[in-house]
């Protein structure tokens, strides 16, 4: 049996179409013609995956079984004809017909704080300027005045989360650190009355603090996090963060991990109109026993990610809903005496699934050996290389961003969100065709 996408009709689809269809989830089904009308009038969400420490792409999207770069792992087919991935990832083998692979990203850096920086923003790190990641300049382009809860939210977060920079600080995402747990300090612990007094003892210090202080008060923003928060707190949307209403069988389709729970939670975060949504999964830096590193790894990513894709399109959310999963950087072809792989920024992969993408499109390739046939070492350069400002670039076209409007920083400098051009061929050709030349 096939599914509609001409592809076997495996397990997995089944439980998508038995969760779209009420059996575990409730949802009723819709006609593909309702569904493209809703999916057009939503406004776009990207959620990130982020791969914290560098994930081997040989053990990943882009492996090499049978050459001196392979190392141990095998490839195994996928629902794209012809397209291989790594053994480690099952369930995303199946989904492969739903996403772009691009297995030629490129970098400078192969340092981890200075990579993490270019790879979230779109620019290197230097002295100046801070720049704002991706997720903030989504939130801040595409607000929703309906949305009480944070519009840039990063879960299970790791040291280098993502930063309003030039934008304000007011744009760095909202931490949650655990996933699916309680959410500390958002509920009072407190009567509604004493509540109301506390409320009215502090707008009295704040109305003293803001005399004689005009641009201090604006500077801390104090006043407006406060605000902030006690409107998120009295809201009904925090139960998006919450998971206590989930059937089980979804909770086990994602995995119980941290991961799994907040790729769960980004996909209840971008239902409920949330711009921007990190998803830390940590422990790729594998300069030691490399394979059964990323084996662990890929074992958390595999199930999470390839639900996420099926949820998001069986409740009609994926084409207005960007994922991105990338890191910031690759694991070098050579294996050391240690059985690890160090940083490699020269080539690494990313996937991206919706929000007007290709499907089933891979982009780029990298070779299969380090040295020639005379042990010298080989020009290491991938085919069809992407850079990261490339690759922001066509993510803010698709979601209808002026990814080339010139901005002034604080400090009166004109910047762009991204110095190079979109990619028109990583589009579907409705959106490619609205690319200036």
């Amino acid at each position: 049996m096939k599914n509609r996408n001409g592809h076997a009709f495996s397990r997995r689809d089944a439980f998508a179409t038995m969760a779209a269809c009420g059996l575990s989830l409730s949802l009723p089904c819709m006609s593909a013609q309702a569904a493209a009308k809703r999916s057009a009038e939503r406004p776009k969400s990207l959620i990130t995956l982020w791969m914290n420490g560098g994930m081997s792409q040989l053990e990943t999207w882009d492996p090499h079984p049978g050459t001196p770069t392979g190392g141990l792992v095998k490839s195994i087919p996928t629902s794209q004809k012809g397209l291989k991935i790594s053994e480690f990832l099952p369930q995303l083998a199946e989904q492969m017909h739903n996403v772009t692979l691009i297995r030629s990203m490129t970098s400078q850096e192969g340092d981890h704080s200075r990579a993490a920086f270019y790879v979230k923003t779109g620019y290197r790190l230097e002295p100046t300027l801070v720049y704002p990641s991706l997720g903030a300049i989504v939130a801040h382009q595409l607000p929703d005045p309906n949305v009480e809860i944070p519009q840039h939210v990063s879960l299970g977060g790791d040291n280098f989360f993502p930063r309003g920079g030039y934008l304000g600080n007011q744009w760095d995402a909202f931490r949650v650190f655990d996933p699916g747990r309680s959410l500390t300090n958002l509920k009072a612990g407190i009567s509604e009355s004493r509540l109301a007094q506390r409320k009215t003892g502090l707008d009295m210090l704040l109305r003293q603090f803001a005399k004689g202080r005009p641009t201090a008060e604006k500077e801390t923003l104090h006043e407006d996090n406060i605000q902030r928060a006690l409107k998120m707190m009295s809201s009904e949307q925090i139960k998006a963060f919450e998971l206590d209403d989930e059937p089980a069988a979804v909770l086990k389709a994602y995995g119980d991990s941290r991961f799994g729970r907040g790729c769960l939670i980004a996909r209840r975060l971008a239902e409920g109109g949330v711009r921007a949504i990190e998803v830390c999964l940590n422990g790729f830096d594998t300069h030691v026993n490399n394979h059964e590193g990323q084996k662990t790894q890929a074992a958390i990513l595999d199930p999470a990610f390839a639900t996420l894709i099926t949820e998001l399109r069986e409740r009609d959310l994926l084409e207005s809903t960007i994922v991105l999963c990338i890191s910031e950087f690759g694991r070098d072809p050579r294996i050391n005496g240690g059985g690890g792989r160090d940083h490699w920024p020269g080539w690494f992969s990313c996937v991206l699934a919706g929000g007007g993408f290709q499907n089933g499109l891979v982009i780029g390739e990298t070779a299969s050996h380090v040295s020639d046939d005379k042990g010298k070492k080989a020009k290491l350069k991938p085919r069809d290389p992407i850079t990261v400002p490339q690759l922001y670039a066509t993510i803010m076209h698709a979601m209808g961003i002026g990814w080339n409007d010139e901005i002034i920083t604080p400090i009166g400098r004109p910047i762009r969100f991204a110095d190079e051009a979109p990619v028109a061929r990583l589009l579907n050709a409705p959106l490619a065709a609205t690319i200036p030349s």
